[in-house]
């Protein structure tokens, strides 16, 4: 099924938030922006410090109130009980209870969800295997570094599965290979049906995981599409080819220059800073494996 046959899970109909001032005209952080995300979809937020982001997410949140338009979360109207009980939110900020280790830490949330003794604990064990901490469940948060409190924190907004996940800077402080796991873990729960929407400043996580983007800027919404169709240059048509003998690359570049009449460009493809890192990792360990298998040959 496409993203675009799927169901509405957040729908935002001309809204607006006006912070007001005494003596003033107020401060409008949001300003009259439209855009729905649906189940199955990653949509992404995008804007500089002070476009307008973080307000957005606590309007649909109902922790603020509009100054205009309207706000529909799964049915029913921001900050009520049916909305939030099909939310999950990571805040950009780690606001957890250093005592707690990391087990109890998402036992507290699973109550708060009312999620049963024996199940809650099956779901606990799950998500620490999903985000990679369960060697650190019975560790207090306070010896958490940041990557770790990220994870965690990503564990706490699945806990009570929701329909629609808020993720405020979900990779901050994520090393590579941690970045890319998170990143593979949105795209599995949209593909499970899960409608993810996130914000971030990190612009290649947006382009890795998201269907559509919103680009805010002072409040507006400056763009809003299919990440593809706003990345694709359509005066442009790339040819990919096996290197062909230099003679036959001349001909073929001329045909091209002959057909077109400008001169194309020429050159090999590269790949990302990431899949090199995470590529050469990957052999690594490949290679300490073998070394490891052609000692004990060795020894035995």
């Amino acid at each position: 099924m496409h993203v675009a046959e799927r169901q509405p899970v957040l729908q935002v109909q001309e809204l607006r938030k006006v912070y007001k001032r005494w003596f003033t005209p107020g401060v409008i952080a949001v300003d009259g922006i439209s855009f729905a995300v649906t189940e199955g979809e990653v949509f992404g937020l995008l804007g500089p410090n002070g476009s307008g982001k973080s307000t957005t997410i606590k309007l649909i949140l109902g922790l603020l109130r509009p100054s205009g338009g309207s706000i529909n979360v799964l049915g029913h109207a921001p900050g009520s009980h049916a909305a939030l009980t099909g939310i999950g939110y990571l805040p950009e900020d780690n606001y957890f209870q250093t005592f707690l280790t990391g087990f109890q830490t998402l036992d507290f949330v699973g109550k708060l969800y009312s999620i049963t003794g024996a199940q809650r604990r099956k779901r606990i064990e799950e998500l620490l295997e999903t985000v990679g901490l369960s060697g650190a469940a019975h560790r207090p948060i306070r010896e958490y570094s940041r990557g770790m409190l990220r994870r965690i924190g990503i564990a706490q907004a699945l806990i009570g599965k929701p329909k629609l996940l808020l993720l405020d800077e979900p990779t901050s402080g994520l090393d590579p290979i941690g970045n890319r796991e998170m990143k593979d873990l949105f795209i599995r729960l949209a593909k499970e049906g899960t409608a993810v929407f996130l914000s971030s400043h990190l612009l290649g996580d947006v382009e890795d995981v998201c269907h559509r983007i919103g680009i805010l800027e002072s409040g507006r919404l400056r763009k809003v599409g299919g990440i593809r169709e706003l990345l694709t240059d359509k005066e442009v048509i790339e040819l990919k080819l096996r290197t062909p003998p230099d003679e036959k690359r001349d001909e073929l570049l001329a045909q091209v220059e002959k057909i077109t009449g400008e001169k194309p460009e020429a050159g090999h493809p590269s790949r990302s800073l990431e899949s090199l890192f995470l590529e050469t990792l990957s052999e690594e360990g490949a290679d300490d494996a073998a070394d490891a298998g052609d000692s004990s040959n060795d020894n035995s």
